[in-house]
């Protein structure tokens, strides 16, 4: 235990030991260390012997930048900055000073208000998982790359540039072979070590940030050659995204920068510059005024339909409930995304998630009238949530037909993390008095929603899908899953596993505790049977 808590009360002591169990339990990790924010280690627990040689003990007061590699070391520091900047550090590949370099997974949190005061960083190390002809290497990938741009526009400074990379051949998009994929995870990887990032948006397409435009040349170049060697004839396509801001506020270019890289994950190049992302966000923005007014008509002519898909407990397979999924319906002149995704994203991009939301609330409710007794699972964005006005006309309707309460459940979505928490915690406070039940979806695929978990009093967590599937040849993956399950718990939640596809999936959650499942080996998204 570290020196630091020597002085605490017995209970002070006994709830920051939580407090670090319940972050080590979460990641999984091999390593978990605290330090202070000018890098010194306070804490450290873990696998640090068998991976490092030396007891957890002998790395108090060290520089926590002597755990990784030498020359990694710069790129390391700034991560760092980057989770002063934004209270949070998305997975990020270093490699460790151990002999052999091993690729581990870092990932940062800023924990406030504890016992013994102050705040305090938290730092987890996790192994990354190797193919056996796989390089070293890994890359975050589209959450941890959002995250990572997200922090260079709030963090303020001198603007960098975004690089959006895209492997392609005579007849189009290319998509690398695994092996080769690992190959190119680890070029890019290197040409990042010095002080920028990289992350994978989509099979062979990639984003880098840098503050030198001249290096897209570079590493696009570096590609290539290793694409050739692999064999793959591959160009690559450079798009650049100045993330200038031009004046838009910080909230205006997170979102138009979450958009740019869903269309670019979605279509590359071509679909950026038909969003309007030539002129960078700013120039996104201008353009997207017109768009915008189309999408307020398809908002308010719903001109879109509710796809349901049931939520069964995995022991009895009974149906519990149904979560209502977005369907946009193509309009003429395209003015609707492609998908529901892109739908909800510009919704919220352009300032119209409320009026969406309210739209879904309101078809839900229509839905949940005409059905016979079946309860409806609405997903709302944070935008919504922590919007005064929209708490209001909820309440409004759910009070002057209070049957429509147990016929409804509250899913929160992280596509728009939530800014204002304290108008949150009202709004989900004043369901909760109502008898509304509430659910934190997508649990385990962004950062955002550990710290919603500790904000929110809520009946269920959804847990991501790619930690259902993964469960089944991954013992990481596996305690990942049965240390979200026992979170939960200890805040009295049920767990949901989503994307359940096979026997063997809902045994495996079945076995971690997990108590309802969603995904198509239960049904597919279709109508909400029993309704009239």
């Amino acid at each position: 235990m570290a020196g630091e808590t020597a002085t605490m009360a017995p209970l002070q002591r006994a709830l920051l030991d939580r407090e670090r169990f319940l972050v080590f339990a979460l990641t999984a990790a091999d390593l978990l260390v605290e330090i202070t924010p000018k890098g010194r280690i306070t804490f450290a627990a873990g696998a640090f012997e068998r991976r490092l040689g030396e007891p957890p003990g002998a790395w108090m007061g060290r520089p926590v930048t002597d755990l990784v590699a030498p020359s990694s070391r710069p790129g390391f520091a700034r991560a760092l900055d980057m989770l002063h900047a934004r209270d949070r550090l998305p997975p990020t590949c270093f490699p460790l000073r151990d002999g052999g370099a091993t690729a581990m997974g870092v990932a940062g949190l800023r924990l406030n208000g504890l016992p013994g005061g102050g705040d305090r960083l938290c730092l987890t190390f996790s192994a990354m998982p190797l193919d056996a002809d796989a390089s070293p290497a890994a890359l975050p990938g589209a959450s941890g790359l959002r995250q990572a741009l997200e922090a260079e526009l709030r963090a303020g400074g001198p603007p960098a540039t975004m690089g959006l990379l895209e492997l392609e051949g005579p007849d189009g998009p290319l998509t690398p072979r695994p092996e080769l994929a690992g190959r190119i995870a680890a070029a890019l990887a290197d040409s990042v070590a010095g002080g920028g990032f990289a992350g994978e948006l989509a099979a062979g397409r990639y984003g880098v940030l840098s503050r030198t435009a001249d290096d897209f040349t570079r590493i696009a170049a570096a590609i290539e050659a290793v694409a050739q060697q692999g064999g793959l004839q591959a160009a690559v396509a450079t798009t650049t995204l100045p993330l200038d801001s031009g004046g838009l506020s910080p909230l205006q270019a997170t979102r138009a920068l979450r958009y740019a890289l869903g269309a670019f994950a979605r279509g590359g190049g071509r679909a950026m510059a038909e969003d309007g992302f030539a002129g960078g966000l700013a120039g996104f923005v201008a353009q997207a005024c017109e768009r915008a007014e189309a999408l307020r008509v398809v908002i308010a002519e719903r001109r879109f339909r509710l796809a349901f898909q049931p939520i069964v407990g995995l022991a009895d397979r009974r149906v519990h409930h149904f979560e209502a999924l977005l369907r946009p319906v193509a309009t003429p002149g395209g003015a609707s995304p492609a998908g529901a995704q892109e739908f909800v994203t510009f919704a919220e991009t352009v300032g119209l998630s409320e009026d969406l939301d309210w739209a879904v609330v309101e078809t839900c409710a229509e839905a949940a009238r005409k059905a016979d007794g079946a309860q409806i699972a609405c997903n709302l964005s944070g935008l919504s949530l922590q919007s005064p006005a929209f708490r209001d006309r909820l309440l409004a309707m759910l009070r002057a037909e209070p049957s429509l309460v147990p016929r409804l459940l509250i899913e929160i979505t992280e596509t728009a993390e939530i800014e204002e928490e304290a108008e949150a915690v009202r709004t989900m406070e004043a369901l909760r008095e109502l008898g509304m039940p509430l659910c934190i979806d997508d649990f385990g695929a962004g950062a955002a929603a550990f710290r919603y978990l500790r904000a929110f009093r809520v009946d269920y967590v959804k847990i991501d899908g790619q930690y259902v599937q993964a469960a089944l040849t991954s013992a990481q993956d596996r305690g990942f899953v049965a240390s979200m399950v026992d979170l939960a718990r200890n805040v009295g939640a049920e767990v949901v596993a989503e994307r359940i596809e096979t026997e063997a999936e809902a045994a495996a959650m079945l076995a971690l505790g997990v108590g309802y499942g969603q995904g198509w080996l239960f049904g597919r998204p279709g109508r909400l049977p029993g309704s009239l």
